[in-house]
């Protein structure tokens, strides 16, 4: 269950940091009140799997989501820049990702 808790809290880091964006700054309501939920959602999520999961594995595979989903996010939504030395620094984080869930003990 943690570990699903923490894929949810990395899903939920993406649409933080989306909404975020979308806020201008915090200067737009809507935005602004969805980044904060799902911050607070995902926060959540992420202390419940720290129950169980090292924190260093629980934190990096968190963060790692929360980098590859917004990058992957940035290229498809907002027509961010793809070119091959990002895609391969993507692709190392979510070989590092892959690692860490490899090498944790639960």
């Amino acid at each position: 269950m943690a570990w699903i808790s923490l894929a949810f809290a990395g899903l939920l880091e993406v649409v933080w940091a989306f909404f975020m964006k979308q806020s201008d700054g915090f200067s737009r309501l809507t935005p602004t009140v969805i980044t904060f939920a799902t911050m607070f959602a995902s926060f959540g999520l992420l202390s419940y799997a720290m129950k169980s999961l090292p924190l260093g594995t629980a934190y990096t595979v968190w963060t790692g989501i929360g980098a590859v989903g917004a990058f992957a996010v940035g290229v498809a939504v907002l027509g961010e820049s793809m070119n091959p030395m990002r895609a391969t620094a993507a692709a190392l984080i979510i070989t590092g990702l892959v690692l860490m869930k490899l090498a944790s003990p639960n």
